[in-house]
């Protein structure tokens, strides 16, 4: 009987300070474990000073690739859809707005710091060749360059190609942008 009262105080002074050790470890960790629990902030919004639109590349005879990278040290979210004027060589406060219709829902996008995201701009094509022409009988417009709006600022941007921005009518159709 004494055999077996020791076995089961062994058992049991085992089991406490097993108890003991992990309680313990948990007191000594729960400093790292506070910081883990706390909710992450999330980026602050993208900032014209943070954020340049540097790229307009043709993807076909009437779409247009936007591109926007973070220059900035810390990522920053991006969200909505860009706002869209032609240009000619001067000024970007000199420049033709178009109406934006917007394709797709918008969503936030993560740019960590040189992230990049990008927008599709589709315009109404002009026809035909040389002069064109516009299917509703308007004149085609043409510009050298675009000014394109995005978290407060305005870029203006040319072709990458070389070319002009030829469209008829007033609106372009845009994505939102898109990591």
């Amino acid at each position: 009987m004494k055999r077996a009262t020791r076995c089961v105080a062994i058992k049991a002074s085992s089991v406490l300070l097993l108890a003991g050790f992990a309680s313990g470890t948990l007191v000594a960790g729960s400093g790292t474990a506070a910081t883990a629990d706390e909710p992450r902030r999330a980026p602050a919004p993208c900032t014209s000073t943070q954020v340049v639109a540097n790229s307009a590349q043709p993807t076909g005879s009437a779409q247009v690739r936007i591109t926007v990278t973070n220059k900035g040290t810390k990522p920053c979210v991006l969200n909505g859809f860009p706002t869209v004027a032609l240009a000619g060589q001067g000024s970007p406060d000199k420049n033709k707005p178009l109406q934006v219709i917007r394709v797709g829902k918008s969503g936030p996008v993560q740019l960590a710091a040189g992230g990049r995201a990008s927008a599709q701009l589709t315009f109404t094509p002009v026809l035909g060749e040389a002069d064109g022409y516009c299917a509703s009988g308007a004149d085609p417009f043409v510009a050298p360059s675009m000014v394109v709006g995005v978290a407060g600022g305005r870029y203006q941007l040319a072709p990458s190609d070389g070319g002009e921005f030829a469209l008829c009518g007033t609106t372009v159709r845009a994505t939102a942008f898109r990591g």
